[in-house]
């Protein structure tokens, strides 16, 4: 008889571990989500992605508000291994002790380093060279579990959190794919973490999502693609909140030496396409911004109409 399996997730970076459990034929016999939420403007009502998959397929869909005092359906349904993937909510030790293989969790980080919510974010923005998953037991403290198994991916100079968060989350189906059989045996093995090399990720506060211009261009860079698409970096400019989505560092060896008295924040040059910027150690291009009620637009297609921006003011 096939081991009973349920799955936890919510994030569109569980849909692929979903997804290949369903496609794998296991015995999947319950998924857990967040409720159903208003999205958009319009407030329209909208399922999980992983609750739209497991309804396809007939699966028993539980969406507890807090896991955390309403856990009696998952109990009842007496699954032998529980796995997570970007669930949402902390799981408590009630639920961690139902199934006895055990809870598994794909994390999307080489832990022990970005243990925590934003772990992709946190990544990119300071500027690491690669990441990648881990599959780790969970418990009580946050992912701090035994690690299974880990893969790499390199962090490319244009990968923003939405392109890297893809990757991952494709990543981490198919180390779940290589590694599940065996931990369906027990006969994984079990590696503790480094609490030395533990770093933290938290989710991003609204004060992280600020842009400071007294960091460094590529600073400034790291932390416009590692909040893209979501939750965005914003800055002011007369008041009006303005999020930056895109932008480059410039290259130019001048660019400090000719702006060096002017404070940070300013605009040094309105190009046909970018809006240069001070920054510690130089200029920063903005390429694609978006103003208070405004849809996102490239620079270049902004400023084919009503420019609110001035050379030598500031943002702040």
């Amino acid at each position: 008889m096939k081991e009973r399996i349920v799955f936890m997730g919510t994030a569109s970076f569980s849909l692929a571990v979903l997804k290949m459990l369903i496609e794998e034929d296991y015995n999947i016999v319950g998924v857990v989500t967040q409720p159903d939420r208003y999205v958009g403007r319009k407030k329209v009502l909208t399922m999980p992605d992983v609750k739209v998959e497991a309804l396809k397929y007939d699966i028993p869909v539980i969406q507890p508000a807090r896991i955390k005092e309403d856990y009696q359906a998952v109990a009842d349904l007496k699954p032998d291994l529980i796995i997570t993937a970007a669930y949402g909510q902390i799981v408590p030790q009630a639920v961690l002790d139902i199934p006895r293989l055990g809870c598994i969790n794909v994390h999307a980080s080489l832990l022990p380093l970005y243990r925590g919510g934003a772990p992709v974010h946190q990544a990119i923005i300071d500027g690491q060279e690669k990441t990648g998953v881990t599959i780790m037991y969970m418990v009580k403290k946050m992912d701090a579990g035994d690690m299974i198994a880990q893969k790499e991916t390199p962090i490319l100079e244009e990968d923003t959190v939405g392109i890297l968060y893809d990757r991952l989350s494709d990543l981490g189906a198919e180390l779940l794919k290589e590694t599940l059989p065996d931990i369906l045996k027990g006969i994984n093995q079990r590696i503790p973490q480094d609490e030395n090399l533990v770093t933290y990720a938290p989710t991003l506060s609204r004060e992280d999502e600020r842009l400071d211009w007294n960091m460094s261009a590529r600073q400034v860079y790291n932390k416009v693609r590692g909040t893209n698409p979501w939750p965005g970096s914003y800055t002011t400019y007369q008041g009006k909140t303005v999020k930056i989505w895109a932008g480059q560092v410039h290259q130019c060896e001048n660019a400090m030496k000719h702006h060096a008295h002017q404070d940070n924040g300013t605009i040094v040059k309105i190009f046909k396409d970018a809006i240069g910027v001070k920054v510690n150690d130089g200029v920063y291009l903005i390429t694609e911004l978006q103003l208070e009620g405004k849809k996102r637009m490239s620079v270049k297609d902004y400023l084919n109409g009503h420019c609110i921006f001035e050379v030598d003011t500031k943002f702040e």
